[in-house]
């Protein structure tokens, strides 16, 4: 990547981000809606249960867009304007944090008017737990768990991507994650169908994750929390959670907030028993929402500032 284009990589990652952060994501034609539909297309073409048929699946669907993007950055590798342009378009549309926030936001104020109803139908736009039995406390520590994982997920994973790689990183990393939620859960149909695109998210997410653990115990403090207690929650118990990555991020907010994490979870009939992370700390309340919204904020903030950064010292090594 030479020294102009790092710069104009560095100048998209930063407008794509403000764009979410006013916009949020796009109402009308979102690109990773579209992608969802023409992986789901190719789902039905490919589908075998078998992990083999799986990998093939995967490679397709991530392949693809991925060598587009590649051919869309090779097309503008002397064209600073219009690479900042497309990956600040790219940025935008892989970005999601700004919806999540609203989401969680939403739901804090479902539960502080004591519309249950209306906060159970709200949880499934966060996760895919079961919300028909939650009370309360239950659909708030769904909420806190979901905000700290899709915190990686929607703003760390791909402005990370993005620095690392510019546009087919952005498009590469969406495409993962997107088919992971797609196949990559446990059912019946995806046990072994879905296994390389769960492997993928995994590694995809192994420096994200940890990133977004790192920027929650720094951010702690700016919403009231430690930055020991949530370094020393993060290290005792991100392990303890069956995701390699989520629990970094989960484990993290719950010493940053002080909350207890983890428990009994029914996804459709499927029941989960999750580890206890901040195991000493208190329920989440429907306050706790409020706390993970801003700091879940405030770690992409940060990530987006350290991916302008690694572009900028990567402009600045290429001048040299």
């Amino acid at each position: 990547m030479s020294g102009k284009i790092a710069v104009a990589t560095g100048a998209g990652l930063l407008a794509g981000a403000l764009l979410d952060a006013a916009l949020g994501d796009p109402r009308r034609w979102h690109p990773v809606a579209g992608y969802g539909w023409a992986a789901a297309a190719l789902e039905r073409r490919m589908y075998a249960p078998t992990s083999g048929a799986g990998a093939r699946y995967a490679a397709v669907a991530v392949g693809v867009p991925t060598a587009v993007a590649l051919v869309a950055g090779a097309a503008t590798r002397r064209r600073p304007v219009a690479r900042a342009t497309l990956v600040a378009a790219a940025t935008w549309a892989v970005l999601g944090s700004t919806s999540l926030r609203r989401e969680a936001t939403a739901m804090a104020k479902a539960l502080e008017s004591g519309d249950l109803a209306a906060a159970r139908e709200r949880l499934p736009h966060l996760c895919g737990r079961d919300p028909s039995a939650l009370d309360a406390p239950e659909l708030a520590r769904a909420t806190v768990e979901s905000v700290a994982e899709n915190t990686s997920d929607a703003a760390v994973g791909a402005l990370f991507w993005g620095a690392v790689a510019g546009l087919p990183g952005l498009v590469g990393y969406r495409a993962i994650n997107t088919l992971d939620a797609m196949v990559g859960h446990r059912s019946a149909r995806y046990a072994r169908f879905g296994t390389a695109a769960a492997r993928l998210d995994d590694a995809a997410n192994l420096v994200p994750a940890r990133i977004t653990a790192a920027l929650t115990v720094a951010a702690a403090p700016l919403v009231g929390g430690g930055r020991s207690r949530a370094l020393w929650t993060w290290v005792r118990d991100g392990r303890r959670h069956p995701s390699p990555n989520s629990g970094q991020c989960e484990a993290a907010m719950a010493g940053a907030l002080g909350v207890r994490l983890g428990g009994r979870n029914n996804y459709a009939g499927r029941v989960e028993e999750r580890p206890l992370l901040g195991r000493h700390g208190r329920a989440p309340e429907v306050g706790d929402i409020r706390r993970a919204v801003r700091l879940s904020g405030l770690v992409s903030a940060g990530a987006t500032a350290l991916a302008v950064i690694a572009t900028a010292a990567r402009a600045q090594r290429r001048a040299r």
